[in-house]
């Protein structure tokens, strides 16, 4: 069911995505060559029981994962780009390093994604990932009252293949509010004009997400982190944004 928010509502929120927001540019800042994925994760759950908060993820067990999760934080290193189970890995120089996070503050839940090169960056991993950026920029700018969830996955799909990436849709974004991952989908690609008609108090997770050379996807022996096939680098970047009667607000802004 497509649950709408009242703006009190979204006002309550609000906590959440400044948390996430706060969390995500915290570990970007102290991402670096040298430190170990599971250092960053603690530096997240350290922080989460600081605010009082609690992780969307330790618990979490989908079908499409071997969970539960068992961690707080997504951390997901070159050929990954989704679900990144932390685990006993020293980031080296020129890694691209994707972190996802998502909590619950007071009983809502806000979810963000963002992409980072460590160390020395390689030009071609710096363009994949200002293109999920720009893709996300431009889905959120056609998140509007009236216009059609189609629209959101056109504008994504569209400065994908502009930049010469293709799409995979098996992960996309989401519903979300009281629970991490609620109805619609939003898929990272689709036609304009079709599909659910967006309205005020709609609250969802845009999450476009990108492989160098590939569209194709595999789980990693952890049963959790997603891999591209041929081992061509991922990118990922996400925010949390609710429909209004204006302008989108971007409840997970850094």
């Amino acid at each position: 069911m497509i649950e709408l928010l009242t703006p009190r509502q979204i006002d309550e929120m609000r906590p959440a995505g400044e948390f996430v927001g706060q969390v995500l540019t915290k570990l970007v800042e102290v991402a670096d060559v040298g430190v170990n994925l599971l250092e960053l994760d603690a530096l997240a759950h350290e922080m989460i029981k600081e605010r009082g908060a609690e992780s969307c993820y330790i618990d979490y067990a989908p079908s499409f994962g071997r969970g539960p999760f068992g961690k707080v934080l997504c951390t997901s290193v070159n050929d990954a780009v989704l679900h990144g189970l932390p685990h006993d890995y020293t980031l080296a120089d020129g890694d691209l390093l994707s972190l996802d996070f998502a909590v619950s503050v007071d009983g809502w839940v806000c979810d963000s994604a963002v992409s980072t090169v460590v160390g020395t960056p390689d030009p071609a991993d710096l363009a994949l990932i200002s293109t999920t950026e720009e893709a996300l920029a431009a889905a959120i700018e056609v998140a509007r009252a009236g216009n059609k969830l189609g629209d959101i996955g056109a504008a994504i799909g569209g400065v994908a293949r502009a930049a010469g990436y293709s799409v995979n849709t098996q992960f996309g974004g989401h519903g979300v509010g009281r629970t991490m991952h609620g109805e619609p989908h939003v898929p990272n690609d689709g036609r304009a004009g079709r599909g659910f008609k967006l309205r005020p108090g709609l609250v969802i997770a845009i999450e476009p997400w990108l492989l160098a050379t590939t569209d194709e996807i595999k789980m990693a022996d952890d049963g959790w982190t997603i891999l591209s096939t041929d081992g061509s680098r991922g990118a990922h970047s996400e925010h949390t944004i609710a429909i209004t009667h204006g302008d989108p607000i971007v409840m997970t802004a850094r």
